[in-house]
């Protein structure tokens, strides 16, 4: 209801103040090339809001005069306070955004589009930089991301005598031998509640279909359909299991009861902690296996956007500038394990060095995201609702396209 009430407040002052929102159309103005100075605040989200103040002192000191006001804040917070700030007119310089959040939030007209002058987009990963491009007009720049790809418990495989699946039907047969001959007797553990929607959208784009057709939603498509039975069916065989409880998981796949699952590069750390020592052996990872028509996977991770409030908006965008260098995002991957958006950065030693984050790399080449449109997270939680059902056997592949399809019809894109 706070996400509701902002938005409300946000339109209201919007309206009052005879603005129109933006559409995705404007121009960029370039950025002046001499060196930065005065303040800036920025606004960072996470463990990632927590170190962006010390990491700035980096770029404080190779442009002096300069000083970086870093205010931290919890993700659970995040987007309220800034539609919150948006509609008081006390945004920040800069700030820290969700991947899906900048057709949201450009729609209220108070981010700055992104200089051409100062950004390269083709220095990004091409699934990186459609999080920030709205309608042809790019709004800030990604600055990490992340993708999803298959983690596999490697004694289970060798057990079992099966490589890495490559395709959705070596998915269903490399699940069926963890279960039968590897020893993970529930299979493989496939998202069915939160984050689910992320699992499902690789698939559609795997069967060669779309999310968006001339700004609508297409959920209802044959591609959709056979993405939707793909998903279905390690549920309908009893290889996945849909009865993980709350906090089950990841300890499920390090006790080995399930063999699999596909996730983002922090499970890594993740595991090795919780997994004790000698754990890091037991687990490899795998390129996202290919549906028919495509191999690709999601990608998310975080922009950075400068607001038009901003009353110094060289130093902002030079500070973004910075943080999209190769050798810096570089060393943000070493302080807070977030990976890079800047393709080039990944030739860096301090990636190239780790063996398993080259798949993370490999996977980000072809890794799509959804539309930025305003209305994402409201048709994300549908698809979280329909895909449970889905798991639970309380509707079939045909029902849950349809039912996904009309709700989004009713929700729209926002545009």
């Amino acid at each position: 209801m706070k996400k509701a009430a902002g938005l409300l407040a946000l339109a209201v002052l919007l309206t009052a103040c005879g603005r129109s929102a933006d559409t995705g159309t404007e121009k960029a103005k370039d950025v002046a090339t001499d060196k930065a100075g005065g303040q800036i605040t920025v606004w960072a989200i996470g463990e990632e809001g927590k170190a962006l103040g010390a990491f700035a002192k980096d770029f404080e000191a190779a442009n002096p005069g300069v000083k970086v006001n870093v205010t931290p804040m919890g993700w659970d917070v995040a987007h309220d306070k800034i539609t919150s700030a948006i509609a008081g007119n006390a945004a920040p310089d800069v700030s820290m955004i969700g991947s899906t959040w900048s057709g949201e939030l450009s729609k209220t007209g108070a981010l700055e589009p992104t200089p051409g002058n100062l950004i390269d987009k083709s220095a990004f990963f091409p699934g990186a930089w459609q999080t920030v491009d709205v309608n042809g007009t790019a709004y800030g720049v990604p600055w990490y991301v992340e993708t999803r790809v298959l983690y596999y418990r490697k004694d289970q495989a060798e057990k079992a005598g099966v490589k890495p699946p490559t395709t959705w039907e070596e998915m269903i047969s490399f699940s069926k031998a963890l279960k039968e001959k590897g020893g993970a007797k529930k299979g493989f553990n496939q998202g069915y509640t939160e984050g689910s929607w992320q699992e499902l959208l690789p698939l559609i784009w795997q069967a060669g279909g779309e999310i968006v057709k001339d700004n609508t939603y297409t959920f209802d498509t044959p591609e959709a359909v056979s993405a939707l039975k793909q998903y279905a069916t390690l549920f309908q065989q009893k290889l996945a299991p849909n009865d993980t409880p709350k906090g089950g998981f990841p300890q499920n796949f390090i006790k080995g009861e399930v063999g699999g699952f596909v996730s983002g590069p922090w499970m890594v750390g993740v595991l090795n902690n919780d997994g004790g020592a000698g754990f890091q052996d037991k687990f490899d990872l795998a390129l996202y296996p290919k549906g028919p028509k495509a191999g690709t996977s999601f990608v998310g991770g975080s922009d950075m956007v400068v607001f038009k409030s901003t009353k110094n908006r060289d130093t902002a965008w030079k500070f973004l500038q910075w943080l999209s260098d190769p050798k810096v995002q570089a060393k943000w991957y070493t302080t807070v394990k977030a990976l890079p958006a800047v393709q080039t950065a990944w030739q860096e030693p301090e990636l190239t060095a780790d063996k398993q984050l080259a798949i993370f790399g490999e996977q980000l080449k072809d890794a799509k995201t959804p539309p930025p449109f305003p209305t994402w997270e409201q048709v994300a939680k549908v698809l979280e609702t329909e895909l449970e059902k889905l798991a639970l056997g309380k509707s079939t592949p045909e029902e849950a396209a349809k039912a996904i399809q009309s709700q989004a019809d009713t929700i729209g894109t926002g545009l």
